[in-house]
């Protein structure tokens, strides 16, 4: 059952971004697993189970980070927990998420890092019906859901003007922001979470069936070209030496 999230939660985000270091984590440890990560791991078991029979996994993260990457520090001050389907490389397929940092909670849908190849195919669908996907992005900013993404510098080309908004975008997120305490302390906040999880629903499953329309293209092209080539009919040499019998 979450137990709900406290002011003692987002200070010790606060405090990890300012300390990112092992002296002063290790002595708030105890916070850490109270406050953060086991509230962070009862909010994504409530918000998995209305998805659990999608197919779809679950996952909330933990605060340490590899240090081997980039930006080379030690803990997370932004801590998430995850719906999704599975995939190798998670930030070029949709997910629903929820993440808790210093400045508050934001939840909803994202694909971060799609395949350029999957973002035509989006082009494509936003062309071929124009009005139904603009009409599902127009319900949820009525429904007070920001709709936007990544633009590429240069939009691509587009014949469909009721279309051109989705040609700018090379990433696509719906999200809330909650930064109220009496939104964001509520033992109710799972139950909001759900609900806008269900509004954006219709965007990760068009992103999932892309993604996989993609995958399963690249797949058969993949195989196609591993085939090994016809062997060459075998020519019988004439001899060596002319002769007559």
């Amino acid at each position: 059952m979450f137990r709900g999230f406290t002011q003692e939660s987002v200070d010790f985000l606060m405090g990890i971004r300012l300390n990112n270091s092992k002296e002063w984590f290790e002595p708030r440890k105890k916070i850490y697993t109270e406050q953060v990560y086991e509230p962070m791991k009862e909010l994504g078991e409530a918000i998995y189970q209305p998805f659990s029979d999608t197919g779809m996994i679950s996952k909330t993260g933990r605060i340490y980070r590899d240090t081997t990457f980039p930006p080379f520090l030690h803990y997370r001050d932004t801590m998430w927990s995850y719906v999704r389907y599975p995939a190798v490389y998670w930030n070029r397929t949709p997910s629903l998420y929820f993440e808790l940092s210093p400045e508050g909670a934001e939840f909803g849908f994202r694909i971060s890092k799609p395949a350029a190849s999957v973002m035509e195919r989006f082009r494509a669908c936003a062309a071929e019906s124009p009005e139904k996907l603009s009409s599902l992005v127009s319900s949820l900013r009525s429904r007070g859901i920001t709709v936007e993404g990544e633009e590429y510098k240069r939009s691509k080309p587009c014949s469909v003007p009721e279309a051109a908004e989705f040609f700018r975008l090379r990433s696509m997120s719906a999200y809330v922001r909650v930064q109220s305490p009496e939104e964001l302390f509520s033992k109710e906040l799972p139950d909001r979470v759900t609900e806008v999880f269900r509004e954006v629903m219709p965007l990760n499953e068009l992103f999932h069936e892309l993604v996989e329309i993609q995958e399963l293209a690249d797949k058969l092209e993949k195989d196609s070209s591993a085939q090994p080539a016809e062997p060459e009919p075998e020519i019988v040499k004439a001899p060596e030496n002319d002769f007559m019998w």
